[in-house]
Protein backbone atom coordinates (compact mmCIF):
# COMPACT_ATOMS: atom_id res chain seq x y z
CA UNK A 1 0.00 0.00 0.00
CA UNK A 2 2.59 2.44 0.97
CA UNK A 3 4.33 2.01 -2.39
CA UNK A 4 1.80 3.18 -4.33
CA UNK A 5 2.08 6.65 -2.69
CA UNK A 6 5.92 6.70 -3.02
CA UNK A 7 5.96 5.81 -6.71
CA UNK A 8 3.33 7.05 -9.15
CA UNK A 9 2.71 6.05 -12.41
CA UNK A 10 4.31 8.12 -15.37
CA UNK A 11 0.63 9.15 -16.08
CA UNK A 12 0.41 10.64 -12.67
CA UNK A 13 3.43 12.33 -12.47
CA UNK A 14 2.37 13.90 -15.90
CA UNK A 15 -0.89 15.35 -14.51
CA UNK A 16 1.14 16.20 -11.09
CA UNK A 17 3.81 18.19 -13.51
CA UNK A 18 1.03 19.80 -15.83
CA UNK A 19 -1.07 20.71 -12.55
CA UNK A 20 2.41 22.51 -11.28
CA UNK A 21 3.25 24.12 -14.01
CA UNK A 22 -0.51 26.09 -15.11
CA UNK A 23 0.09 27.62 -11.76
CA UNK A 24 3.38 28.71 -11.63
CA UNK A 25 2.46 30.26 -15.00
CA UNK A 26 -0.79 31.96 -13.86
CA UNK A 27 1.21 33.65 -10.64
CA UNK A 28 4.44 34.34 -13.19
CA UNK A 29 2.44 36.22 -15.71
CA UNK A 30 -0.07 37.74 -13.32
CA UNK A 31 2.97 39.41 -11.40
CA UNK A 32 2.86 43.00 -11.03
CA UNK A 33 5.22 45.17 -8.61
CA UNK A 34 1.82 45.65 -5.92
CA UNK A 35 1.98 41.74 -5.65
CA UNK A 36 5.79 41.67 -5.44
CA UNK A 37 5.99 40.16 -1.54
CA UNK A 38 2.84 38.01 -1.80
CA UNK A 39 4.65 36.20 -5.39
CA UNK A 40 7.55 35.69 -3.75
CA UNK A 41 6.11 33.89 -1.20
CA UNK A 42 3.82 31.37 -3.33
CA UNK A 43 7.20 30.87 -5.80
CA UNK A 44 8.98 29.20 -2.51
CA UNK A 45 5.76 27.37 -2.45
CA UNK A 46 6.02 26.27 -5.76
CA UNK A 47 9.98 25.29 -5.53
CA UNK A 48 9.04 23.27 -2.18
CA UNK A 49 5.82 21.29 -3.90
CA UNK A 50 8.04 20.85 -7.08
CA UNK A 51 10.86 19.22 -4.85
CA UNK A 52 8.03 17.14 -2.67
CA UNK A 53 6.75 15.93 -6.21
CA UNK A 54 10.17 15.25 -7.06
CA UNK A 55 10.30 17.61 -9.80
CA UNK A 56 13.42 20.18 -10.60
CA UNK A 57 13.19 23.16 -8.68
CA UNK A 58 12.28 26.40 -10.42
CA UNK A 59 14.90 29.25 -10.71
CA UNK A 60 17.66 26.69 -9.96
CA UNK A 61 16.26 25.94 -6.44
CA UNK A 62 18.33 23.00 -5.04
CA UNK A 63 15.99 19.70 -4.07
CA UNK A 64 18.74 18.23 -1.63
CA UNK A 65 17.68 20.99 0.68
CA UNK A 66 14.73 19.32 1.62
CA UNK A 67 14.86 15.92 -0.04
CA UNK A 68 16.64 14.51 3.06
CA UNK A 69 13.59 14.74 5.37
CA UNK A 70 10.44 14.14 3.05
CA UNK A 71 9.82 11.45 0.63
CA UNK A 72 11.26 10.94 -2.83
CA UNK A 73 7.63 10.47 -4.63
CA UNK A 74 4.43 11.62 -3.62
CA UNK A 75 0.84 10.94 -5.45
CA UNK A 76 -0.49 14.24 -6.93
CA UNK A 77 -3.31 13.89 -4.69
CA UNK A 78 -1.55 15.14 -1.83
CA UNK A 79 0.90 17.09 -3.50
CA UNK A 80 -1.91 19.56 -4.71
CA UNK A 81 -3.51 19.23 -1.15
CA UNK A 82 -0.70 20.09 0.27
CA UNK A 83 -0.05 22.75 -2.19
CA UNK A 84 -4.04 24.23 -1.73
CA UNK A 85 -3.41 24.31 2.55
CA UNK A 86 0.08 26.44 1.69
CA UNK A 87 -2.22 28.70 -0.09
CA UNK A 88 -4.57 29.01 1.80
CA UNK A 89 -2.08 29.89 4.77
CA UNK A 90 -0.36 32.06 3.16
CA UNK A 91 -4.33 33.85 2.35
CA UNK A 92 -4.32 34.42 6.16
CA UNK A 93 -0.63 34.84 6.91
CA UNK A 94 -1.54 39.01 7.00
CA UNK A 95 -3.14 41.83 5.10
CA UNK A 96 -1.45 43.75 2.60
CA UNK A 97 -0.99 47.43 2.96
CA UNK A 98 -2.41 49.99 0.35
CA UNK A 99 -0.34 52.84 -0.50
CA UNK A 100 -0.79 55.88 1.83
CA UNK A 101 -2.54 58.87 1.06
CA UNK A 102 -0.10 62.20 0.90
CA UNK A 103 -1.21 64.19 4.08
CA UNK A 104 1.41 67.39 1.98
CA UNK A 105 1.66 68.73 -1.47
CA UNK A 106 2.38 66.83 -4.31
CA UNK A 107 6.15 67.42 -4.19
CA UNK A 108 9.23 65.14 -3.98
CA UNK A 109 9.76 64.35 -0.13
CA UNK A 110 13.61 66.17 -0.95
CA UNK A 111 11.79 69.16 -1.97
CA UNK A 112 9.49 70.23 1.35
CA UNK A 113 10.21 70.55 4.44
CA UNK A 114 10.13 68.26 7.03
CA UNK A 115 6.61 68.05 9.13
CA UNK A 116 5.47 66.80 12.17
CA UNK A 117 2.57 64.75 12.79
CA UNK A 118 0.72 66.72 15.49
CA UNK A 119 -2.84 65.84 16.92
CA UNK A 120 -5.68 68.12 17.64
CA UNK A 121 -8.29 68.55 20.49
CA UNK A 122 -10.68 67.14 17.87
CA UNK A 123 -8.81 63.77 18.23
CA UNK A 124 -8.12 64.39 14.24
CA UNK A 125 -4.51 64.23 13.24
CA UNK A 126 -2.65 67.02 11.18
CA UNK A 127 0.69 67.54 9.42
CA UNK A 128 2.88 71.22 10.77
CA UNK A 129 5.44 72.21 8.60
CA UNK A 130 9.17 72.33 11.05
CA UNK A 131 9.30 76.23 9.81
CA UNK A 132 5.79 76.65 11.70
CA UNK A 133 6.64 74.17 14.35
CA UNK A 134 10.11 76.66 15.24
CA UNK A 135 8.39 79.87 14.80
CA UNK A 136 6.50 78.95 17.69
CA UNK A 137 8.49 77.14 20.03
CA UNK A 138 10.83 80.32 19.80
CA UNK A 139 7.91 82.68 20.26
CA UNK A 140 7.36 80.32 23.50
CA UNK A 141 10.97 80.65 24.53
CA UNK A 142 10.86 84.18 24.16
CA UNK A 143 13.67 84.72 21.38
CA UNK A 144 16.04 82.55 23.75
CA UNK A 145 18.72 80.34 21.61
CA UNK A 146 17.26 76.48 21.79
CA UNK A 147 18.80 73.35 22.64
CA UNK A 148 18.76 70.52 20.87
CA UNK A 149 19.42 66.54 21.68
CA UNK A 150 18.84 64.03 18.66
CA UNK A 151 19.11 60.40 19.57
CA UNK A 152 19.78 57.56 17.23
CA UNK A 153 18.73 54.28 16.31
CA UNK A 154 21.57 51.16 17.38
CA UNK A 155 19.39 48.64 18.89
CA UNK A 156 20.76 47.54 22.10
CA UNK A 157 23.73 50.42 21.84
CA UNK A 158 20.52 52.71 22.99
CA UNK A 159 22.11 52.07 26.78
CA UNK A 160 24.65 53.87 25.53
CA UNK A 161 22.27 57.01 24.87
CA UNK A 162 20.41 55.95 28.29
CA UNK A 163 23.85 56.09 30.43
CA UNK A 164 24.93 59.21 29.26
CA UNK A 165 21.53 60.81 29.62
CA UNK A 166 22.34 59.53 33.78
CA UNK A 167 25.75 60.81 33.54
CA UNK A 168 24.91 64.14 32.31
CA UNK A 169 22.67 64.46 35.27
CA UNK A 170 25.50 63.62 37.52
CA UNK A 171 27.81 66.65 35.97
CA UNK A 172 25.20 69.21 37.16
CA UNK A 173 25.88 70.64 33.39
CA UNK A 174 22.63 68.60 31.57
CA UNK A 175 20.78 71.00 29.61
CA UNK A 176 16.57 71.40 29.93
CA UNK A 177 16.26 70.36 26.01
CA UNK A 178 13.64 72.60 24.23
CA UNK A 179 13.53 69.83 21.68
CA UNK A 180 14.07 65.61 22.35
CA UNK A 181 14.11 63.72 19.06
CA UNK A 182 14.56 60.01 18.79
CA UNK A 183 14.57 57.01 16.38
CA UNK A 184 13.99 53.67 17.10
CA UNK A 185 16.16 52.51 20.26
CA UNK A 186 16.49 56.47 20.86
CA UNK A 187 13.12 57.00 20.75
CA UNK A 188 12.75 54.73 23.63
CA UNK A 189 15.45 56.62 25.47
CA UNK A 190 13.40 59.90 24.38
CA UNK A 191 10.82 60.71 26.81
CA UNK A 192 13.15 60.02 29.62
CA UNK A 193 15.37 62.90 28.47
CA UNK A 194 12.95 64.62 28.07
CA UNK A 195 11.33 64.69 31.38
CA UNK A 196 14.53 65.35 32.99
CA UNK A 197 16.72 64.20 36.03
CA UNK A 198 14.10 63.14 38.33
CA UNK A 199 13.04 60.19 35.78
CA UNK A 200 16.80 58.82 36.05
CA UNK A 201 16.03 56.36 38.15
CA UNK A 202 13.27 54.74 35.65
CA UNK A 203 15.57 55.32 32.99
CA UNK A 204 18.21 53.14 34.57
CA UNK A 205 16.00 50.34 35.36
CA UNK A 206 14.25 50.60 31.46
CA UNK A 207 17.85 49.96 30.33
CA UNK A 208 19.47 47.63 32.23
CA UNK A 209 16.58 45.47 33.99
CA UNK A 210 16.25 41.89 32.76
CA UNK A 211 12.74 42.44 31.33
CA UNK A 212 15.19 43.05 27.68
CA UNK A 213 16.96 39.33 27.85
CA UNK A 214 13.58 37.92 26.46
CA UNK A 215 12.85 40.48 23.72
CA UNK A 216 13.88 38.32 20.82
CA UNK A 217 11.48 35.41 21.00
CA UNK A 218 11.12 33.55 18.35
CA UNK A 219 7.86 32.70 15.97
CA UNK A 220 8.83 29.11 15.36
CA UNK A 221 7.23 28.01 12.32
CA UNK A 222 5.05 31.26 12.51
CA UNK A 223 8.14 32.95 10.60
CA UNK A 224 7.55 30.87 7.31
CA UNK A 225 4.10 33.23 6.43
CA UNK A 226 4.34 36.37 8.63
CA UNK A 227 5.84 39.17 8.89
CA UNK A 228 9.32 39.05 10.54
CA UNK A 229 11.52 36.24 12.47
CA UNK A 230 10.77 37.77 16.28
CA UNK A 231 7.49 37.73 17.87
CA UNK A 232 6.94 42.11 18.65
CA UNK A 233 4.73 40.48 21.97
CA UNK A 234 7.73 40.98 24.25
CA UNK A 235 9.07 44.33 23.27
CA UNK A 236 4.92 45.87 23.13
CA UNK A 237 4.67 44.38 27.01
CA UNK A 238 8.47 45.87 27.83
CA UNK A 239 7.42 49.45 26.09
CA UNK A 240 3.85 49.35 27.94
CA UNK A 241 5.08 48.85 31.19
CA UNK A 242 6.99 51.94 31.21
CA UNK A 243 4.83 54.09 28.94
CA UNK A 244 2.59 54.87 32.26
CA UNK A 245 -0.06 57.47 32.91
CA UNK A 246 2.07 59.41 34.97
CA UNK A 247 4.85 59.68 32.53
CA UNK A 248 1.95 60.84 29.80
CA UNK A 249 0.99 63.58 32.34
CA UNK A 250 4.41 64.64 32.81
CA UNK A 251 4.93 64.75 28.99
CA UNK A 252 1.74 66.70 28.33
CA UNK A 253 2.97 69.39 31.00
CA UNK A 254 5.96 69.57 29.47
CA UNK A 255 4.46 69.76 26.51
CA UNK A 256 2.09 72.67 27.62
CA UNK A 257 5.63 75.15 28.10
CA UNK A 258 6.11 74.85 24.62
CA UNK A 259 8.76 71.87 23.90
CA UNK A 260 8.86 69.25 21.78
CA UNK A 261 9.31 65.34 21.96
CA UNK A 262 9.77 63.99 18.43
CA UNK A 263 9.94 60.53 17.77
CA UNK A 264 10.21 58.87 13.82
CA UNK A 265 8.45 55.73 12.38
CA UNK A 266 8.81 54.51 8.85
CA UNK A 267 5.50 54.36 6.82
CA UNK A 268 5.57 50.75 4.82
CA UNK A 269 3.64 51.80 2.19
CA UNK A 270 5.02 55.30 1.34
CA UNK A 271 8.49 54.26 2.13
CA UNK A 272 8.50 57.95 3.85
CA UNK A 273 9.40 59.08 7.33
CA UNK A 274 6.76 59.95 9.62
CA UNK A 275 8.00 62.78 12.59
CA UNK A 276 5.00 62.25 15.78
CA UNK A 277 4.29 64.96 18.05
CA UNK A 278 4.10 62.94 21.27
CA UNK A 279 3.57 65.50 23.60
CA UNK A 280 0.42 66.49 21.13
CA UNK A 281 -0.72 63.16 21.67
CA UNK A 282 -0.20 63.57 25.42
CA UNK A 283 -2.08 66.78 25.78
CA UNK A 284 -5.29 66.15 23.64
CA UNK A 285 -5.15 62.32 22.84
CA UNK A 286 -7.70 61.38 25.89
CA UNK A 287 -8.29 57.98 27.10
CA UNK A 288 -6.07 56.41 23.64
CA UNK A 289 -3.56 58.60 23.91
CA UNK A 290 -0.99 56.03 26.21
CA UNK A 291 -2.12 52.95 23.79
CA UNK A 292 -1.01 55.56 20.60
CA UNK A 293 2.23 56.87 22.17
CA UNK A 294 3.24 52.99 22.95
CA UNK A 295 2.35 51.84 19.33
CA UNK A 296 4.41 54.31 18.06
CA UNK A 297 7.31 53.97 20.54
CA UNK A 298 6.89 50.33 19.42
CA UNK A 299 6.78 50.93 15.74
CA UNK A 300 9.84 53.11 15.94
CA UNK A 301 11.82 50.37 17.34
CA UNK A 302 10.22 47.62 15.31
CA UNK A 303 13.71 46.56 12.53
CA UNK A 304 12.33 45.60 9.59
CA UNK A 305 12.29 41.91 9.11
CA UNK A 306 13.36 41.09 12.93
CA UNK A 307 9.99 42.79 14.49
CA UNK A 308 6.39 42.90 12.71
CA UNK A 309 5.12 46.31 11.55
CA UNK A 310 2.70 48.34 13.89
CA UNK A 311 -0.54 48.81 12.86
CA UNK A 312 -1.61 52.69 13.58
CA UNK A 313 -4.97 54.10 13.09
CA UNK A 314 -4.61 57.75 12.21
CA UNK A 315 -7.83 59.47 11.80
CA UNK A 316 -7.56 62.76 9.78
CA UNK A 317 -9.45 64.93 7.79
CA UNK A 318 -12.62 62.65 8.64
CA UNK A 319 -11.03 59.04 7.95
CA UNK A 320 -9.82 56.54 9.55
CA UNK A 321 -6.75 54.98 7.95
CA UNK A 322 -4.79 51.55 9.22
CA UNK A 323 -1.20 52.48 8.21
CA UNK A 324 1.82 49.60 8.78
CA UNK A 325 5.18 51.39 10.74
CA UNK A 326 8.60 49.95 11.14
CA UNK A 327 11.38 51.30 12.46
CA UNK A 328 12.32 54.62 11.91
CA UNK A 329 16.08 54.10 10.98
CA UNK A 330 15.10 52.57 7.86
CA UNK A 331 14.70 56.15 6.68
CA UNK A 332 16.26 57.96 9.24
CA UNK A 333 19.03 57.25 11.58
CA UNK A 334 18.65 60.17 13.89
CA UNK A 335 17.07 63.83 12.67
CA UNK A 336 17.31 67.33 13.37
CA UNK A 337 14.89 69.33 11.49
CA UNK A 338 16.87 71.97 9.98
CA UNK A 339 14.64 74.74 10.35
CA UNK A 340 15.16 74.32 14.39
CA UNK A 341 18.46 75.49 13.92
CA UNK A 342 18.00 78.03 12.05
CA UNK A 343 19.43 81.69 13.94
CA UNK A 344 18.46 85.51 13.04
CA UNK A 345 21.72 87.11 12.04
CA UNK A 346 21.18 89.74 14.06
CA UNK A 347 21.60 87.04 17.48
CA UNK A 348 25.12 87.32 19.29
CA UNK A 349 27.29 84.37 19.33
CA UNK A 350 25.81 83.64 22.69
CA UNK A 351 22.69 83.10 21.57
CA UNK A 352 23.17 80.31 18.77
CA UNK A 353 21.03 77.41 19.09
CA UNK A 354 23.09 74.14 20.53
CA UNK A 355 22.30 70.94 18.94
CA UNK A 356 23.76 67.53 20.66
CA UNK A 357 23.61 64.38 18.94
CA UNK A 358 23.97 61.13 20.82
CA UNK A 359 24.67 58.07 18.15
CA UNK A 360 24.02 54.89 20.09
CA UNK A 361 26.55 53.09 18.06
CA UNK A 362 29.93 53.48 15.96
CA UNK A 363 30.63 55.43 13.49
CA UNK A 364 33.54 53.29 12.13
CA UNK A 365 32.67 49.71 12.60
CA UNK A 366 35.25 48.70 10.67
CA UNK A 367 36.12 44.71 9.70
CA UNK A 368 34.17 42.26 11.75
CA UNK A 369 33.74 38.29 12.09
CA UNK A 370 30.06 37.66 11.66
CA UNK A 371 29.18 33.98 12.03
CA UNK A 372 27.73 32.12 8.55
CA UNK A 373 24.28 31.97 10.45
CA UNK A 374 20.90 33.47 9.41
CA UNK A 375 20.56 35.99 12.16
CA UNK A 376 24.69 36.92 12.33
CA UNK A 377 24.42 37.72 8.54
CA UNK A 378 21.17 39.60 8.98
CA UNK A 379 22.37 41.51 12.07
CA UNK A 380 25.49 42.45 10.09
CA UNK A 381 23.87 43.44 7.06
CA UNK A 382 21.52 45.77 8.54
CA UNK A 383 24.28 47.31 10.91
CA UNK A 384 26.36 48.18 7.99
CA UNK A 385 23.31 49.52 5.73
CA UNK A 386 22.32 51.75 8.84
CA UNK A 387 26.45 53.10 9.43
CA UNK A 388 26.74 54.47 5.98
CA UNK A 389 23.24 56.02 6.17
CA UNK A 390 24.31 57.37 10.08
CA UNK A 391 27.50 58.73 8.80
CA UNK A 392 25.65 60.58 5.54
CA UNK A 393 23.46 61.88 8.09
CA UNK A 394 25.05 63.32 10.38
CA UNK A 395 27.90 65.08 7.73
CA UNK A 396 24.55 66.74 6.26
CA UNK A 397 23.59 67.86 9.69
CA UNK A 398 27.20 69.41 10.50
CA UNK A 399 27.32 70.94 7.49
CA UNK A 400 23.83 72.50 8.20
CA UNK A 401 24.60 73.52 11.66
CA UNK A 402 27.64 75.08 10.37
CA UNK A 403 25.82 77.56 7.42
CA UNK A 404 23.54 78.54 10.80
CA UNK A 405 26.08 79.31 12.73
CA UNK A 406 24.72 76.84 15.27
CA UNK A 407 27.03 75.10 18.03
CA UNK A 408 26.80 70.85 17.58
CA UNK A 409 28.34 68.18 19.57
CA UNK A 410 27.96 65.17 19.35
CA UNK A 411 28.89 61.31 20.76
CA UNK A 412 29.58 57.70 19.78
CA UNK A 413 30.21 54.74 20.49
CA UNK A 414 34.66 54.59 19.86
CA UNK A 415 35.37 51.46 17.22
CA UNK A 416 36.93 48.91 19.70
CA UNK A 417 33.89 49.15 22.31
CA UNK A 418 33.62 45.44 22.18
CA UNK A 419 29.50 45.69 20.97
CA UNK A 420 29.60 43.06 18.48
CA UNK A 421 25.99 42.02 18.23
CA UNK A 422 23.37 45.23 18.49
CA UNK A 423 20.70 42.96 18.61
CA UNK A 424 21.66 41.15 21.64
CA UNK A 425 19.33 42.78 23.83
CA UNK A 426 20.95 41.02 27.15
CA UNK A 427 21.36 42.54 30.74
CA UNK A 428 25.26 41.32 30.25
CA UNK A 429 25.85 43.49 27.37
CA UNK A 430 23.42 46.85 28.20
CA UNK A 431 24.57 47.05 31.81
CA UNK A 432 28.11 47.70 30.82
CA UNK A 433 27.31 50.04 28.01
CA UNK A 434 25.35 52.13 30.03
CA UNK A 435 28.55 51.97 32.95
CA UNK A 436 30.86 53.17 30.41
CA UNK A 437 28.32 56.40 28.86
CA UNK A 438 27.63 56.98 32.50
CA UNK A 439 31.37 57.27 32.66
CA UNK A 440 32.69 59.06 30.05
CA UNK A 441 29.85 61.75 30.73
CA UNK A 442 30.80 62.07 34.27
CA UNK A 443 33.93 62.92 33.77
CA UNK A 444 33.50 65.60 30.96
CA UNK A 445 34.94 62.90 27.99
CA UNK A 446 31.57 62.30 26.25
CA UNK A 447 31.50 65.38 23.55
CA UNK A 448 33.35 66.35 20.44
CA UNK A 449 32.60 69.67 19.43
CA UNK A 450 32.06 71.01 15.84
CA UNK A 451 33.50 74.68 15.25
CA UNK A 452 30.43 77.02 14.34
CA UNK A 453 30.85 78.56 10.33
CA UNK A 454 32.98 81.21 11.64
CA UNK A 455 35.53 79.44 13.67
CA UNK A 456 38.38 78.27 11.51
CA UNK A 457 40.56 77.06 14.81
CA UNK A 458 39.13 73.89 13.94
CA UNK A 459 37.51 71.44 16.95
CA UNK A 460 39.09 70.82 20.04
CA UNK A 461 38.29 68.85 23.64
CA UNK A 462 39.30 70.29 26.33
CA UNK A 463 39.17 67.38 28.50
CA UNK A 464 41.35 65.34 31.16
CA UNK A 465 42.14 61.72 29.37
CA UNK A 466 42.30 59.31 31.83
CA UNK A 467 43.74 56.14 31.33
CA UNK A 468 41.89 52.93 31.08
CA UNK A 469 39.14 54.83 29.74
CA UNK A 470 38.52 55.11 26.10
CA UNK A 471 35.55 57.36 25.57
CA UNK A 472 33.80 58.99 22.80
CA UNK A 473 36.09 62.33 23.61
CA UNK A 474 39.15 60.62 22.93
CA UNK A 475 38.28 59.05 19.31
CA UNK A 476 40.38 59.62 16.71
CA UNK A 477 37.70 59.23 14.01
CA UNK A 478 35.24 61.67 15.84
CA UNK A 479 38.15 64.79 16.59
CA UNK A 480 38.75 63.90 12.38
CA UNK A 481 34.99 64.17 11.15
CA UNK A 482 34.67 67.02 13.20
CA UNK A 483 37.21 68.93 11.40
CA UNK A 484 36.82 68.28 7.86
Amino acid sequence: MLHRYFTPTIRERRLSRKAIHRIERYWLVSWSPDSYANSVRVIDILSLSRTVAGFPAPHGTSRSRVGPIIPHRLSPAIVLFCLLCLLVLEGCAGLAVSESKSSVDGRQPAERPMSFRTLGSNQQFSELSSVAAAEQLRAARGGKPLTILALSGGGAGGAFGAGAIAGLTRTGLRPEFDVVTGVSAGALVAPYAFLGPSWDAQLLDAFTGVAGDSLLQSRGLGVIFGSSVYSGKPLRQLVDAYVTDEMLRAIAREAAKGRLLLVATTDVASGEPVVWDLGAIAKNGGSSARALIRDVLVASASVPGMFPPVIIRVAEDGLNDDQAHVDGCATLPFFVPPALLQTAESVPAAGRAAVFVIVDGSLSGGAQTTRLTARAILSRSIRVGLDHLLMTMLQLTAATAQLEGADLQYSSLPADYPLNDAFDFSARIRRPLFRYAYQCAETGRLWTVLPSGDDDKGASNDVARTKGIPCPADNPMNGFLATR
